[in-house]
């Protein structure tokens, strides 16, 4: 996946953020935070860590109790919700919880209504965008009368045809089967190469590791830890404290120490564990035949 070179003046920034729920928990404690233009990050943690409190925050659905949230250099208590989701576009987890319309035509053409375009560019905007996510046969029928694969496709075309710089999914591969997986997966490689900015919301550590460059873990309400993918998501006290699972391919690389069999740091993916150990059995094979 090709990963544009971010800008230097980070286009979401969050500054001493806390934020106290109406019930006097608090929920997010002292988050500082810099993503810049370009970036694919994630933000993972166990449930209750402040995930998707964070990233509600960017849109202005919730403003800190304390600090600062900053879009583009635009702090968010500044500007109307209406207004910051024309930069910042949020996926929730349940798609249902953004759609409103009698059909999916309609589900569109509401969400393209607050970009002051004329009735023809909603038209025309709708009918690429059904088309782009090949809904187009769907058009009048109702989203609850989607799979929820498909529904899942709606909220994400809902988002998308507003065009933001900044897309948020939250938990995007949760319930979807593997074919709606890469039709995720080559949808942000498209929008990583247009520039955009993306951060994903996931307990999927397979789906980070093979696809996000950038972790950021989140446990408590603090961000715990931040940085490189492999680096972040190898540390077992950190997959501890996060109640991750560590990934695959490091489970197996332990069973093959505890075995005798030492492998190699780089090994990272599938496709490497494979070529490792194909020269392994080769060079073992070969060693059987030379002492024989």
């Amino acid at each position: 996946m090709v990963i544009k070179i971010s800008e230097k003046f980070p286009c979401i920034l969050a500054k001493n953020v806390e934020y106290t729920y109406s019930s006097g928990s608090l929920a997010l404690k002292d988050i500082n935070l810099s993503i810049f233009k370009g970036e694919l990050v994630a933000i993972m943690g166990k449930n209750g860590a402040g995930k998707t409190t964070l990233i509600r925050t960017f849109n202005g659905l919730i403003q800190p109790s304390k600090g600062n949230v900053l879009i583009n250099g635009i702090k968010t208590d500044s500007k109307t919700i209406a207004e910051l989701s024309k930069n910042v576009g949020i996926i929730f987890q349940n798609p249902m919880h953004q759609l409103f319309s009698n059909t999916i035509e309609e589900e569109i053409k509401f969400s393209l209504k607050n970009l002051d375009l004329s009735d023809e560019e909603i038209q025309t905007r709708t009918n690429d965008i059904l088309k782009n996510f090949n809904l187009e046969k769907y058009r009048k029928r109702s989203p609850l009368n989607l799979s929820g694969g498909e529904t899942k496709k709606l909220a994400i075309a809902s988002i998308f045809c507003r065009n933001p710089d900044i897309l948020v999914f939250d938990e995007p591969t949760l319930g979807q089967d593997a074919r709606e997986i890469v039709f995720f997966t080559n949808l942000i490689k498209r929008e990583l190469d247009k520039g955009k900015t993306i951060v994903i919301v996931t307990h999927n550590i397979e789906f980070a590791m093979q696809h996000v460059p950038r972790i950021i873990l989140m446990a408590d309400g603090r961000i715990i830890a931040d940085g490189p993918t492999r680096s972040v998501l190898n540390k077992e006290f950190l997959a501890e404290k996060t109640s991750l699972i560590l990934p695959q391919i490091t489970l197996f690389k332990r069973a093959m120490q505890e075995s005798g069999i030492q492998s190699q740091d780089v090994i990272h993916s599938k496709t490497e564990m494979i070529t490792f150990l194909k020269n392994f059995i080769k060079n073992n094979e070969t060693k059987i035949k030379e002492e024989n």
